[in-house]
């Protein structure tokens, strides 16, 4: 028997009237260079560029809007691991509240400083987004603060919702909707949007992905989760608020990687121009991941397939590592290490054999002492930019040939 979605179309329609002119309408881009990965026309829905960087701005201030006169005097509490934070502050500051947001010890500081700059307060601590929640929760109890979940809630789930409709207007024949998925409240809220004939998938990290298993069981399931780049979709267990909508929807979820993950910020930077955090682009690197092959079992023909970048708030120190990370796993960089004779000219041989394939040397580092070297030996280390996995071989292969014991770390 199917049970009736906790979060209906006109419960969408009614939180865009909430929004009404507060918020940007993102655009939507087309990509040739995603459609070929993709074997399907493929569009961008741009929320990375939204009011505060990301979507969750849409849920908090139609949350906020909602409160009783009371609730707005006695202030409201949040968590979360930077974009609801920001959402929340910024909606807080506009609707005139008092805002308290708790993050986890570690969250990105541009996140952080942006929801300062919103004007709330901002309390850190713990290593998880849940260490957050519960700090948060304890001081709603406490203090008659309204807690502001960040995707746990009717109104959050229909005001992230207003993306799908967006979306209806902007691309009247989607069928398949790619969408970044932590609790489950922006593509619980496009899910009820969108009529049934369009296909929503929710992509989560594979280290933290609650959704395939709970719609496998029926039901919210706690997974254990490991540390991923995507720390804005790490969640632990599915919204009960977000889980209902989706299992009444029939939504289907899938998995990603790190190196996909780390490939689709590169990719999306180099290929349509967009900086998004790899919360926010685990879509296209669901694309990346898995191609045609997946996605013919889920694009209607003759109907475009759009991915939602759903957040852009990321720290320029992480977003270095992801680039890197993402051209490792793109074939495009190689850290090789040598054993060489600690004299001079020792380097220069090495170094020639690397430019006589045409790779860029980046950094160069020298260990003179540790297992495996004897006292006349130094180890180098050597990061290459290459132009491929192809060109990698051949730069490993070159060095090799010309003498040198290189491996690669």
């Amino acid at each position: 028997m199917t049970t009736a979605s906790p979060v209906t179309l006109d419960d969408v329609l009614r939180a865009r009237e909430v929004l009404d002119d507060l918020l940007h309408l993102t655009p939507v881009e087309g990509s040739e260079a995603f459609s070929e990965i993709a074997g399907h026309p493929l569009m961008l829905k741009c929320e990375h560029l939204q009011r505060t960087g990301s979507f969750k701005v849409r849920g908090a201030l139609v949350r906020l809007a909602r409160l009783s006169d009371e609730e707005r005097r006695r202030g409201v509490v949040a968590a979360s691991a930077g974009n609801h934070a920001q959402g929340v502050a910024w909606a807080a500051r506009r609707l005139g509240i008092d805002a308290v947001v708790h993050m986890p010890a570690d969250a990105a500081i541009p996140k952080v400083e942006a929801t300062r700059s919103y004007g709330a307060r901002v309390v850190l601590g713990g290593d998880r987004v849940e260490d957050a929640l519960a700090r948060a929760t304890a001081e709603a109890e406490a203090e008659g603060r309204t807690f502001i979940h960040p995707y746990d809630h009717v109104d959050v789930v229909a005001g992230q919702g207003t993306v799908g409709l967006e979306i209806l207007e902007q691309v009247p024949d989607v069928g398949t909707i790619l969408v970044p998925t932590g609790g489950g409240g922006l593509v619980a809220g496009i899910a009820a949007a969108v009529p049934a004939h369009v296909r929503v998938v929710a992509v989560q990290a594979e280290r933290a992905a609650a959704y395939p298993a709970s719609l496998a069981s029926g039901v919210p399931t706690t997974v254990a989760t490991g540390r991923t780049m995507a720390d804005g979709i790490a969640v632990a267990r599915p919204g009960d608020v977000p889980f209902g909508v989706l299992a009444a929807h029939g939504a289907q979820a899938l998995t990603v990687s790190e190196d996909d993950l780390s490939r689709a910020v590169l990719s999306l930077a180099e290929r349509a121009k967009q900086v998004v955090e790899p919360a926010g682009a685990a879509g296209i690197a669901a694309v990346i991941a898995h191609r045609g092959e997946t996605l013919d079992g889920l694009a209607e023909p003759g109907r475009k397939v759009v991915v939602v970048l759903s957040g852009g708030n990321v720290d320029p120190i992480v977003l270095r590592k992801v680039f890197r990370h993402g051209m490792a796993a793109a074939g495009r960089y190689l850290h090789l290490r040598c054993n060489l004779s600690d004299r001079p000219g020792s380097l220069v041989g090495l170094l020639e054999a690397i430019a006589q394939v045409h790779a860029d040397v980046v950094t160069i580092g020298h260990v003179r002492t540790g297992a495996g070297l004897g006292v006349d030996e130094t180890a180098v280390d050597v990061e290459v930019v290459t132009k491929g996995s192809r060109h990698s071989t051949e730069v490993l292969e070159h060095v090799r040939e010309s003498g040198y014991d290189a491996v690669v770390r």
